[in-house]
């Protein structure tokens, strides 16, 4: 099989593609065939070697992805040759390996799809919808009272978030850079969609509110934006950071005026028990159809190196995939 190597930390020029010996299940593992990798921005962090994930050399990198099951082990019982699986960092113990022709996982670390979900759609399973799952009802105790402000919203966590809002019923601000982006948005059905890229946005979400400010805001990049999340913020708001890239200098007088609650999250400090509500919760909504993946640029396994530049280029739309 073929299979992306990281050798050495560092750009993205680092992600080679070489040759690798097919895996074969122990006992209680499967292989996948790769249909679609997810890739994300984290797997860009830990590529340089100076994220708080930092793996032994050399390594295949990319924790999600969805295929069909090419062989299992002899004590699995839950699978079988042929079906059609999704493995994610959210709900797999092995956070490595996907970017490659044929995975091997635990029996444990795979799910089975519905079948109306494509390959693609599947591999945001991994980390977008759990990530935002987890933002909006554990962190940010969002009710359909309420008034999200999705900052950001473009990218795969950002329309995960939308859809899973809209279907809680609160009302959703999102932002986007480009004109794209902001179609996006409305076509998600978002009440009211900003462009962060210009100067007027809070203005814009000031008057929407009647002056009130947003209950809860997901924030994708925060050493950007957290200082106008606070000014956005209404009294009590509380601000879930999903995303920073570097520092900022905020007045933390305004967090006392409005007794607001500024949070981080990080997915990987779920527990196999958390996780579980969550993923049930995402499969019912994948099956009945109030879930829909938005899915973006498919990108050959070969140029893996192209997808890490891409995850992180302005105006984000929907999930970034790599195929065989």
């Amino acid at each position: 099989m073929r299979a992306i190597c990281v050798n050495e930390f560092g750009d993205a020029d680092v992600l080679q593609i070489e040759n690798k010996n097919d895996p074969i299940p122990a006992a209680n593992e499967v292989v996948i065939d790769m249909m679609a990798a997810g890739v994300n921005p984290a797997d860009t962090y830990t590529r340089t070697g100076t994220y708080i994930v930092k793996p032994e050399l050399p390594y295949t990198p990319g924790g999600d992805a969805a295929g069909v099951i090419s062989s299992v082990g002899a004590t699995v019982r839950s699978l079988k040759v042929g079906d059609r699986v999704a493995t994610g960092i959210a709900f797999s113990s092995d956070r490595l390996g996907c970017y490659a022709e044929k995975i091997l996982r635990n029996e444990n670390d795979v799910i089975k799809i519905p079948d109306r979900v494509s390959f693609a759609q599947a591999t945001a399973l991994g980390v977008s919808y759990p990530t935002a799952h987890h933002a909006l009802f554990n962190r940010g105790r969002l009710t359909a009272d309420e008034t999200v402000f999705i900052h950001g919203a473009s990218g795969s966590v950002g329309t995960s978030a939308i859809q899973l809002a809209k279907r809680a019923g609160a009302k959703i601000i999102g932002s986007a850079g480009t004109q794209a982006g902001l179609t996006l948005l409305k076509s998600q059905g978002v009440d009211l969609a900003v462009n962060h890229s210009s100067g007027g946005y809070a203005d814009e979400i000031m008057a929407f509110t009647n002056g009130d400010g947003v209950d809860l805001t997901l924030e994708m990049l925060a050493n950007v934006n957290l200082a106008t999340d606070l000014d956005l913020a209404a009294m009590f708001g509380r601000i879930v950071i999903i995303g920073n890239r570097g520092e900022i200098t905020i007045n933390p007088r305004m967090t006392m005026a409005k007794e607001l609650d500024v949070m981080g999250m990080a997915l990987w400090n779920l527990n196999a028990e958390q996780i579980k509500p969550i993923m049930d919760d995402l499969i019912i909504g994948l099956a009945d159809g109030s879930l829909t993946p938005i899915t973006g640029k498919e990108i050959p396994l070969a140029d893996a190196a192209l997808a890490h530049e891409y995850v992180l280029a302005p105006g984000a739309h929907g999930k970034v995939i790599l195929v065989p």
